[in-house]
């Protein structure tokens, strides 16, 4: 009984090792080929968007601050599933059909240029009036000024904010799964759908999570410490 008991646990062992290892490159080119590239992509136009939305929201001219604000409030006060729907399942009925990837940069994007416009705004509106009274006093423009002296200083404070926004852009580009998107959550449910090993399936690619972000998450943290010091002196 008890030799039984050792055979059949050392078969369940074995079955569980031959499937995680077996899953291990399939999950793993699910985060090279997509979950990563989807993540940057996104992340990249999204952080234009956030500048650009962050300048129209301290705009002077009053149509530019409420497009960006009523744009803002509808990513911010809606989730992102329910976007990626709309943008996936429910464009199609207006005769705009997207493959899954764009679907999935268009949806990520919004996102990210909607939060991070707010840390972009606040960054922004940290920087001492002092500095453009100094850009103007040299005879600079608007624009100049902006360039030249505010947003760079703006970027020191942005950058430790929008590094924890990208790690959770990492983590948030599973639901592109449910858009099909063959992301590495998606090659997940694909292989526990034929062994029915969910719990482990999903502990693995939980792992695979955890081993992305966890080296952007001690970036992260050199960044903070890096910039705090920097903006308390």
């Amino acid at each position: 009984m008890y030799l039984n008991s050792i055979f059949t646990d050392a078969e369940a062992f074995q079955r569980y090792y031959d499937i995680a290892v077996s899953s291990l490159l399939p999950l793993v080119k699910g985060a090279i080929l997509y979950t990563i590239p989807l993540s940057i992509i996104s992340f990249i136009i999204g952080i234009i968007l956030a500048v650009l939305t962050a300048l129209a929201r301290l705009s002077s001219i009053k149509i530019f601050r409420a497009i960006a604000g009523i744009y803002v409030s509808i990513i911010r006060g809606t989730p992102l599933l329910v976007q990626l729907f709309i943008i996936f399942y429910g464009l199609p009925n207006v005769g705009i059909t997207l493959e899954p990837f764009i679907a999935a940069i268009i949806g990520f994007s919004l996102s990210v240029g909607a939060y991070g416009s707010e840390i972009v705004r606040g960054s922004i509106l940290s920087i001492p009036n002092g500095q453009w009274e100094a850009g103007y006093s040299i005879g600079m423009s608007y624009v100049q000024n902006l360039k030249r002296i505010i947003l760079p200083q703006a970027a020191r404070v942005s950058i430790p904010p929008l590094s924890n926004t990208f790690i959770s852009l990492i983590k948030d580009s599973s639901l592109a799964a449910l858009i099909l998107v063959t992301e590495m959550f998606r090659k997940a449910q694909e292989i526990a759908s034929t062994n029915y090993e969910f719990l482990l399936l999903y502990s693995e690619v939980a792992l695979l999570y955890w081993l992305i972000c966890f080296p952007l998450s001690i970036i992260q943290q050199g960044l903070e410490n890096r910039f705090g010091r920097h903006l308390s002196k």
